[in-house]
């Protein structure tokens, strides 16, 4: 039976350390949480039309460096400062030079502590006004203010309150997280409560030096959020603010090795599954959060040795000491804040005992157990039917290897597709939050900031909607400054010197605004279709992709009808029989590079059902729609032949039998190029072409067109 044991940790850290993979870029949640700083980056205070708000990405978002099979990630924690505040540790003199992000002039309060550690209150001390010399900058002077505590206004002004944060729920967007949004003040310095964290004796070597250099460099933030006992108090509950270490934090976690990020993973998930914990607003709070996981296994990275955890490796085995020493610290009420010394946690309210029990009981064979049942079992219904068989027999160990072998395969062999799938659905973030949000320049610099990690795809995808978000707005206004700081930041990174010349000339000249239009566009297009290359070149094994559908676009936009006939014919025959490929989104920005029956059939459907525009499976056309469309469209200006148009019939018959009845632009379309070719062939008398299109009309079977089709094609 110890045997037995013994297998079953085996294989369940087995089959962590293999389906625990490093998180492939983009993936859903980073390319949702650059949005969120993007759009928080591009944004001014609602109370104060001169502060930008400055975002920062934190918790398991910024945190994790691995991605699990199970969403380990619920939702995205956006902290933000404005750029009109700063705070400093009491005593501390105000700063003379402040990072570019802030303001010429910049509010200045004072950190005092409070009654309970790690809760503190801010004075309003000083007013700093940058100089205005030549020599002098970045530089600033203060003026003393009158002594005076201060509330911490929350800057979000929709959403539910959490915590500290204000909730963004985004359930009507489907695979969009909500967003907390957490208000606070910058701190550029270590907080003075937090002093001897820098300096106490480390016996294994975590974290290294350099690692906490970094850490009290970054400083600190304070947050809008009071003690649990204090909040109910006349002032205290609208003054008290809590010292925030989230940017320490996530030096700190993703410096961890895989083992320990996973053993962090997993107790978060089974506190989570067994209710133990409640998602509580991090310390001084009642009931048991993830903030006292996080709070355990930074403690045990700093007190165990590296051995100890690679040694003989067994994440079942850690994560139960783990849980024992969660058990004693609940027994105790003593849970120690990390990086504050003289803080607890806990405190005498919080009702622990049957928990603490139930973590003492706890051994290698219940956890390896409940977590077959309640993490591998439900991992293993994301896979086909064949390989969840497996599951239902497992009384062996060796059986029981066998099928979750056979999950691992799966999640190893489908990681190119589902990286693929990700950049689709990227795609539709960035042209989504663009359109919805606008940009500014600061928004653009954050997004090609961020898109940057991703590698080249997305940030030339992200170039041509910054592009053609200013050519449609130019073609609906002018060319506003807000716009020229854009499309200057934007071209300024990708355009050869001589049209990058041409642009800044137009801006101090008098500026042809059908000139500048055409510019964006083309050079919009470029970008698509070399990210269209690079997506065919990385992706080409997994789904078929077209490289030239918006060259073809671009075509038939400027009446170049044969070259979009010859492009746009490739692409039908090289799409028509594929299992996978892209969509082109009708978003706004991409609606100037359509005709008139497209923005027509866009306008219908958004009429019809308004939430269309949410979603990118209903917003979009695919590939070989788009491609049948132009290939149509120019046939019919091009006078082709009836035979010619009767293949095309047969071509567009195929296309909507395949595709899904949820693809309702896709539908309209070919429908309407369907009855355009029709009329035209009705008007016709070519016996051949007749005798096809009869051909294609009587065939009920559809194998039997897609033969005739594929034999057709293969000519």
């Amino acid at each position: 039976m110890a045997d037995e044991n013994c297998d079953a940790s085996k294989i369940v850290t087995a089959f962590f350390l293999n389906t625990c993979r490093l998180p492939s870029w983009p993936n859903h949640r980073d390319v949702q949480a650059a949005a969120c700083r993007a759009v928080t980056a591009g944004s001014h205070s609602p109370d104060d039309e001169e502060a930008e708000l400055i975002p920062l990405i934190t918790e398991s978002v910024a945190e994790f460096c691995i991605e699990p099979m199970l969403p380990h990630v619920v939702d995205i924690d956006v902290m933000f400062h404005r750029n009109t505040e700063l705070a400093i540790p009491e005593g501390h003199p105000p700063p003379t030079q402040l990072p570019a992000e802030f303001h010429n002039y910049v509010q200045v309060f004072e950190i005092i502590d409070s009654h309970a550690p790690g809760y503190v209150y801010l004075l309003l001390r000083y007013l700093l006004t940058q100089c205005s010399g030549e020599r002098d900058e970045g530089e600033h002077n203060s003026v003393k203010y009158e002594y005076k505590l201060c509330y911490l206004l929350g800057h979000a002004t929709q959403g539910n309150i959490h915590g500290p944060a204000v909730l963004t729920d985004n359930r009507h967007t489907p695979s969009w997280m909500s967003i907390d949004n957490v208000a606070c003040v910058r701190c550029l310095s270590w907080p003075t409560q937090a002093a001897d964290w820098r300096t106490r004796h480390r016996n294994y070597g975590w974290p290294d030096s350099a690692t906490v250099d970094r850490v009290v460099s970054n400083g600190c933030d304070v947050v809008r959020v009071a003690h649990r006992q204090c909040r109910q108090h006349e002032w205290m509950g609208k003054l008290q603010c809590r010292l925030s270490f989230s940017r320490a934090e996530i030096v700190l976690i993703n410096s961890w090795m895989p083992v320990q990020q996973i053993s962090y993973h997993l107790l978060r998930v089974y506190v989570k599954t067994e209710r133990l914990t409640e998602s509580a607003d991090n310390f001084g709070a009642c009931t048991l959060s993830n903030y006292h996981i996080k709070t355990l296994i930074l403690w045990a990275c700093e007190l165990k040795p590296r051995s100890w955890w690679t040694e003989k490796l067994n994440i079942v085995r850690i994560c139960v000491e783990l849980l024992h020493t969660l058990s004693a610290w609940l027994t105790d009420t003593r849970c120690p804040h990390y990086f504050i010394s003289n803080c607890n946690l806990l405190d005498n309210s919080f009702s622990a005992e049957s928990v603490s029990s139930k973590l003492t009981s706890m051994d290698e064979e219940y956890l390896s157990t409940w977590l077959i049942h309640n993490y591998v079992y439900p991992c293993a219904q994301l896979c086909p039917n064949y390989i969840l068989r497996l599951f239902n027999n497992v009384s062996t160990s060796v059986k029981l290897k066998n099928a979750i072998l056979a999950v691992v395969h799966w999640r190893l062999n489908t990681s190119l597709l589902d990286s693929w799938r990700t950049f689709t659905w990227s795609e539709y973030v960035i042209s989504h939050a663009v359109s919805r949000y606008s940009l500014v320049a600061r928004s653009c610099d954050c997004w090609m900031s961020e898109l940057r990690k991703t590698g080249k795809h997305l940030f030339f995808y992200f170039s041509a909607v910054a592009m053609l978000h200013v050519a449609h707005k130019v073609l609906k206004n002018y060319l506003s400054n807000k716009l020229q700081d854009i499309f200057l930041t934007v071209l300024g990174r990708n355009f050869i010197r001589s049209q990058c010349h041409s642009v800044f000339s137009w801006c101090t000249t008098e500026l042809n605004t059908s000139e500048l239009v055409e510019l964006l566009q083309k050079s919009a297009v470029e970008q698509l279709t070399t990210y269209r290359q690079l997506e065919a070149r990385d992706f080409g094994s997994v789904a078929t992709i077209a490289t030239t559908d918006f060259e073809a676009l671009y075509a038939y936009k400027h009446g170049n009808y044969q070259r979009c006939l010859q492009l746009s014919t490739r692409n039908v025959h090289k799409l028509l029989f594929a299992r996978r490929m892209p969509s082109v989104l009708i978003h706004p920005e991409f609606i100037q590079l359509m005709d008139d029956d497209i923005v027509s059939l866009t306008a219908l459907t958004l009429i019809v059902n308004p939430k269309c525009r949410r979603t990118c499976t209903t917003s979009c056309i695919t590939q070989v729609t788009l491609s049948l469309y132009l290939m149509t469209q120019c046939q019919l200006k091009l006078h082709h032949s009836v035979t010619s148009l009767a293949l095309t019939l047969c071509y567009i018959r195929v296309a909507h039998r395949d595709h899904p009845r949820w693809c309702i632009l896709d539908h309209m379309t070919l429908k309407l190029i369907k009855r355009k070719v029709q009329l035209t062939i009705y008007t016709r008398t070519d016996v051949c072409g007749v005798d096809i299109l009869l051909f294609s009309l009587s065939c009920n079977g559809a194998n039997k067109l897609r033969q005739y089709l594929q034999g057709h094609v293969k000519r």
